[in-house]
């Protein structure tokens, strides 16, 4: 699936407070510090097999009202640590809606197996040898 940070946006919701780290006195002033809330179960975006596969991925990333939460600080402006979560929200819902190919076994022919264990003992023969000569 694509996912598009415009229709993300209209589902998220943000909380903002104000944040430590760099920033001198515009810290203790201004909320910069940024907690997106995505709500996958209600979410119109994704199908019920997908809204399933993402709360398994995710269930740590939920905070207790069962919203996935998203924390940014990284910058001074509101502006960009919002555009910073929202980024994230979509690499990690993407990331999550992945299914990994299942893995076929295959079996290795008679052929196959004895052309390797030939291979290992012409090996073997050729350091044998260098062994004997280097003992001399």
């Amino acid at each position: 699936m694509n996912l598009n940070k415009a229709d993300l946006q209209k589902e998220v919701s943000y909380k903002t407070s104000r944040s430590g780290g760099k920033g001198g006195q515009n810290v203790n002033k201004v909320s910069t510090k940024v907690e997106l809330l995505f709500p996958i179960e209600t979410s119109l975006l994704f199908t019920d097999e997908e809204k399933a596969l993402l709360i398994t991925k995710l269930h740590s990333r939920f905070n207790k009202d069962g919203l996935l939460q998203i924390v940014c600080d990284e910058e001074r402006s509101q502006l960009l640590n919002k555009e910073i979560a929202l980024g994230r929200l979509v690499q990690i819902l993407g990331n999550a809606l992945i299914v990994p190919k299942a893995r076929k076994k295959v079996k290795i022919s008679k052929a196959k197996k004895a052309a390797r264990l030939d291979a290992k003992k012409l090996h073997s023969a050729k350091k044998e040898s260098r062994r004997k000569d280097f003992g001399e």
